[in-house]
């Protein structure tokens, strides 16, 4: 009779947590219902020879149902169904040509496999959406088992609705989750062998859409330090082997995706680190880097050469800065109390790269939410930062519209630059609580496997 009572608690929490994570499977289905329905109001109807949409031009910003999905049908030959990179090249002027793209080589794979069998951009739209719909689920049901309830953030939240097929974004953010959820749940294998494995999702991470391959550094050190808080270990006894391991896997990733690009087409693989090296901190970039020169210099000064190079300079500079910095206070963390907070400090990292870098698309902050759901971040925050981000997710593209037809911008100009530096002021307060705050993760992921444990 002493072990039956555990055992039935047991069971109901194991029930519970079953139901509430597909619940929230179930919700993440519907809200990506939702954001097809949205950016589907600019695709369809009358369509031109080209297979662009009529109504697309009419309707993308006015609407705010533009989607570089729908946007790049054309200009990339996805249209021409060409094998993206390996006939690709650049022009001098930054245009991409014979089927290269601006993206990391798994993103354009998936690129032209949502192109197959489609003739104009309704369907390309479409077909990419019945792709990326899984990531979203898959994503949401690795929220859900990690973080219960809080994963409801992903999965109903504005941010999904906006942006789920906006651009390419949601099997990059499965990846980075995928990698926390190895590390986390998998509690069966040792850390060194989920640290390989986790380092060989964030390689491909990277291989979509870059951010993730700078969590491999943070989780370097926790396989170094195994997971373990500090308790005076010297050097030789830690995990020197295991991390090694985790950095090779990651490189070895890396280099396994990208290689049969390189020697396919050299050209074509470079051009797309070429276009993002050439991009400049304009108007559509939606960075400090542009704004700050509006308030430094007025809203209609031009934005002169020479800010532009120096933006190339420092920009890079401050991300590393960031980088090393985030480091550093994760190891000021590691104590004789608590064990190397990887996934605080990957966070602050991703927080230091979105703050200081050139471009700051409105999707990127798909890349962000995991965090606020793993992390303990104060839900007064969160609040905070989904109104920055519909401030300038919904405000640029009602701004581009006030621009096109000639209105009064102010209105609209204000909201964005709203949005952009409260979204920055946020970013900067998270970069430090990302590190020192308490995870969500633990606790649930413990309480779950022992639910699902016999007694």
């Amino acid at each position: 009779m002493t072990t039956a009572v555990p055992q039935q608690h047991s069971a109901r929490r194991a029930a519970t947590a079953t139901a509430l994570t597909f619940l929230i499977v179930l919700l993440c289905g519907l809200t990506l219902a939702l954001a097809y329905a949205n950016k589907a109001r600019c695709a369809g109807g009358a369509i031109d020879e080209s297979g662009r949409s009529l109504v697309f031009e009419e309707r993308k910003d006015t609407a705010v149902c533009y989607s570089d999905i729908q946007f790049l049908w054309l200009g990339r030959d996805i249209d021409n169904h060409v094998f993206p990179y390996v006939g690709g090249a650049i022009t001098d002027d930054g245009a991409l040509t014979g089927g290269a793209v601006e993206y990391p080589v798994l993103s354009g794979l998936l690129m032209w496999a949502g192109a197959i069998g489609a003739t104009n951009d309704a369907d390309f739209l479409w077909h990419s959406a019945l792709l990326l719909t899984p990531f979203a689920l898959l994503t949401a049901w690795m929220l859900a088992r990690m973080a219960g309830p809080a994963a409801l953030l992903w999965a109903i939240g504005p941010p999904l609705v906006l942006y789920a097929f906006h651009n390419w974004e949601l099997p990059v953010v499965c990846t980075a989750v995928a990698a926390v959820y190895v590390m986390t749940m998998l509690t069966g294998l040792s850390v060194r062998a989920r640290g390989i494995i986790a380092g060989v999702l964030l390689a491909l991470g990277f291989c979509l859409k870059i951010y993730p391959g700078i969590f491999v550094l943070p989780l370097a050190f926790y396989v170094l330090t195994e997971g373990a808080p500090r308790d005076g270990r010297r050097l030789r006894e830690l995990d020197v082997a295991g991390a090694s391991q985790t950095l090779l896997a990651a490189m070895a990733t890396v280099v396994a995706v990208n290689l049969p690009f390189v020697l396919a087409g050299i050209e074509g693989w470079r051009a797309s680190i070429t276009f993002q090296q050439m991009r400049q901190a304009d108007i559509t970039t939606n960075s400090i880097w542009y704004w700050g020169h509006q308030a430094l210099f007025g809203r209609t000064a031009e934005t002169s050469a020479s800010w532009h190079t120096m933006v190339s300079v420092v920009s890079p500079l401050l991300i590393f800065a960031s980088f090393a910095l985030a480091l550093w206070l994760g190891y000021r963390r590691w104590t004789p109390a608590s064990a190397f907070p990887w996934v605080g400090v990957s966070g602050a990292m991703l927080a230091g790269f979105l703050l200081f870098h050139k471009v700051h698309s409105p999707q990127y902050t798909l890349w962000i939410i995991p965090f606020l759901v793993l992390l303990e971040v104060p839900w007064t925050l969160v609040a905070g930062y989904l109104l920055a981000d519909i401030a300038v997710g919904v405000g640029v593209f009602r701004y581009f519209a006030a621009l096109g037809a000639g209105e009064n911008v102010h209105l609209m100009e204000g909201i964005v630059q709203f949005g952009v530096w409260l979204r920055s002021a946020l970013l900067l307060v998270l970069f430090f609580l990302f590190v020192w705050t308490r995870s969500r993760t633990l606790g649930r992921a413990q309480h779950e496997i022992r639910a699902l444990q016999p007694a």
